[in-house]
């Protein structure tokens, strides 16, 4: 991991926090506002999952939220929700984003991390369709 740049590290760090962050949202509805147990659980197990791998890849360092460029920005989209599926909406989009970019950065040095991200995408595919009919 010495060969891995400071920024790449630093993305790495953000990345495992708004998919982590994005999981725990919805993880929360599934328990709170929909009551179910299974959803709940998986997406738990998920989480956990990625805190897993974050420990492997601690780069809280390499963190830099005062000089972050992008903590100022916003749109209007992001302000207001309208309903509990526009959350769930939101923070699963959040979460899928965040897995591609650590699929396409892990590529760069172990191949196998990549593939998990890839898989963990795909669940969290399923995972929003399963959310938004739970809350339909």
């Amino acid at each position: 991991m010495e060969k891995v740049d400071a920024k790449i590290k630093r993305l790495i760090d953000a990345n495992f926090n708004r998919l982590r962050e994005g999981l725990r949202v919805v993880e929360d509805i599934a328990r709170f506002v929909l009551d179910n147990k299974r959803l709940t659980e998986e997406i738990k197990n998920m989480r956990s999952e990625v805190g897993n791998l974050q420990k492997e890849y601690d780069f809280l360092d390499f963190r830099d939220t005062p000089n972050d460029t992008g903590t100022t920005l916003s749109s209007d989209i992001e302000k207001k929700r309208e309903n509990i599926n526009e959350i769930i909406s939101a923070n699963l989009k959040r979460a899928e984003e965040s897995e591609r970019v650590l699929e396409e950065i892990f590529k760069l040095f172990d191949i196998k991390v990549s593939a998990k991200f890839k898989q963990l995408r795909y669940k969290t595919y399923t995972l929003e369709r399963e959310l938004l009919k739970s809350h339909e």
